[in-house]
């Protein structure tokens, strides 16, 4: 579904290689320590940084050269972007088109898209009468009301609480699951790794390293891991 065949990206005196396949479906954790370039690339897979060498395929398809809106991905960063002059449905309708000239059919779908995050009934609030946990439940729809093979989540739960954030993993693992999407989720937190990933990439030393199976890695880390997690 995802390869990234010898891709190499630089940055000043920054460079993260990465040369690995991910199967349709499966679940991914990017974790490693800050500055390592977990973000870095996530934002070349999006297509908002260019490669200086390899290929980013995305089922079959080179999209190495496409720009970020023709690449079939869902991208949910850690701040929400929320317009606050919209409500959480027109919000969610910027996913469909920007001009928000929608059919009774989009409609519908914006609708379906926040029951499906449990936000029904709540289209017509604005994002400042919304709590946290809700602006990124929002926030969760606009993203999967565009339907795309690949769900990319940049830490998008890193600033709720430990309960709040637990509900929200465990509502993207349900819809991914549902859906078939592929995920690559970015965290800190091995506890969110082993939450709902099947396969975990450290990202640290200049390298993106292959999925392993998550619940191994993390009782024989490897050293940049080890070091990481401070054991």
């Amino acid at each position: 579904m995802l390869a990234l065949e010898n891709l190499l990206i630089r940055m000043g005196d920054f460079q993260l290689q990465a040369n690995w396949r991910l199967a349709a479906g499966q679940k991914l954790a990017v974790i490693g320590p800050s500055g390592g370039g977990k973000s870095t690339l996530l934002s070349a897979i999006a297509g908002f940084i260019a490669p200086d060498a390899g290929r980013i395929v995305i089922d079959a398809v080179d999209v190495t050269p496409l720009p970020p809106g023709k690449r079939p991905i869902s991208l949910l960063f850690q701040d929400h972007n929320l317009f606050p002059h919209l409500s959480a449905a027109r919000n969610v309708g910027l996913g469909l088109t920007p001009d928000l000239r929608l059919t009774k059919a989009q409609w519908q779908a914006v609708d379906d898209a926040l029951a499906e995050v449990g936000l029904a009934g709540l289209g017509a609030r604005m994002p400042a009468d919304l709590s946290g946990g809700q602006r990124q439940r929002v926030a969760l729809a606009r993203a999967l009301i565009r339907r795309k093979p690949l769900l990319m989540l940049d830490e998008p739960f890193a600033a709720l609480g430990p309960a709040l954030k637990a509900e929200m993993l465990d509502l993207v693992d349900g819809i991914v699951a549902n859906s078939g999407a592929t995920l690559l989720m970015v965290t800190h937190d091995p506890e969110d790794a082993a939450r709902i990933s099947d396969l975990t990439s450290v990202v640290a030393d200049g390298i993106a390293a292959a999925p392993v199976a998550t619940a191994a890695l993390f009782i024989d880390p490897p050293t940049a891991l080890r070091d990481y997690l401070g054991h």
